[in-house]
């Protein structure tokens, strides 16, 4: 396996820390970097640090990638190859009241990590984007294919201006480069602002839970292990340009740059409703059910088309939503007791 350290942005985040540690349990040395900001409690976030740093070969730079200086700094003087970047601001609702903040870490932070990548030569850099740039689609199951140009919320346009510009910067200084449309990520050590977190939280308490669209949404729920072992097989096949690739006919989903991206997604579709009896189940107690209209941005239903992902790296998700909320509730039920001194 190769030992070469692999820098992870959001390092303290869900899904980087999920990856960190997964890394670093194979063996394979990780940078990790967080700005640890209060988009939601800090505490979740010094936590997951605190287990990344007890074991053998993290190192870890608190600092926030929109200062261009400090960005500059890390990138001359780190050592490391691939680049993982997922740190972001978060949240199609938030960016609704918030959006200056998707302009500094979405966009400001991400021409960091770009120049960062082009100045030393960089190998690799993956990077997170979302279903959420699918936006207006409704051809079910999204595809790569498809065409992304009606974001519904900023939050995705922030996230297909990051595709594009990885594109200028692969057509431009051949930085390869990997985007990864992430569908609905949840399982231990989950982000308390999605709402596998939020409804746990809700049933225990006996507080209602707020189902948007009267409760008529569908997810494609994806476990954050099955995402980690996606992005744990791309970070080492760089993108490559496609010889077929035509600008007369251009194929949304790779080019003749070396870019690409794909769905990270479970490529099926589960019903809300579906996701509450879960919880309840594990839970052992009912959800208090309190139904509401839908939220601007927001989508009735995903679904991943996972075909590429497949095909290049031989990997699709698939852990079913009952094992995933099992474990989840399982982790949930030890952090809250040992947060709260039970």
């Amino acid at each position: 396996m190769d030992t070469t350290p692999v820098l992870v942005t959001g390092a303290a985040g869900f899904i980087g820390f999920s990856l960190a540690r997964e890394l670093l349990a194979r063996g394979r040395p990780v940078v990790g970097v967080d700005s640890v900001n209060a988009y939601y409690d800090p505490a979740l976030k010094e936590a997951r640090l605190a287990l990344l740093s007890q074991m053998p070969g993290f190192s870890f730079h608190r600092l926030d990638l929109s200062d261009r200086d400090a960005a500059q700094k890390l990138f001359a003087e780190g050592t490391f190859g691939p680049v993982v970047h997922l740190a972001a601001q978060a949240g199609v609702r938030y960016s609704l009241e918030h959006p200056h903040a998707y302009l500094d870490a979405n966009l400001a932070g991400f021409l960091n990590v770009l120049e960062g990548c082009r100045a030393r030569r960089s190998p690799h850099l993956v990077y997170a984007s979302s279903s959420s740039v699918f936006g207006a689609n409704t051809a079910m199951p999204f595809s790569v294919h498809h065409n992304v140009d009606h974001p519904i919320s900023l939050y995705a346009a922030t996230k297909k201006a990051n595709e594009l510009m990885a594109h200028a910067y692969a057509h431009l200084f051949k930085v390869p480069t990997t985007g990864l449309r992430f569908f609905t990520v949840y399982g231990p050590w989950g982000r308390p602002d999605m709402a596998m977190y939020l409804f746990a939280d809700a049933i225990t308490a006996g507080r209602p839970i707020r189902l948007f669209n009267h409760g008529q949404m569908r997810r494609d729920f994806t476990y954050v292990g099955d995402v980690v072992e996606a992005v744990r097989r791309l970070i080492d096949l760089p993108a490559a340009g496609n010889p077929a690739w035509s600008g007369a006919a251009p194929d949304p989903a790779t080019s003749y740059a070396p870019w690409r991206v794909y769905n990270i997604g479970n490529n099926r579709t589960v019903e809300l409703m579906q996701v509450v009896e879960l919880l309840e189940q594990e839970l052992g107690r009912p959800a208090i059910k309190e139904l509401v209209e839908m939220q601007p941005g927001d989508v009735p239903e995903t679904c991943a088309d996972v075909d590429a992902l497949m095909q290049d790296v031989g990997y699709r998700p698939s852990t079913s939503i009952e094992d995933g909320i099992r474990n989840f509730i399982a982790w949930y039920r030890d952090y809250t007791a040992r947060r709260d001194g039970g």
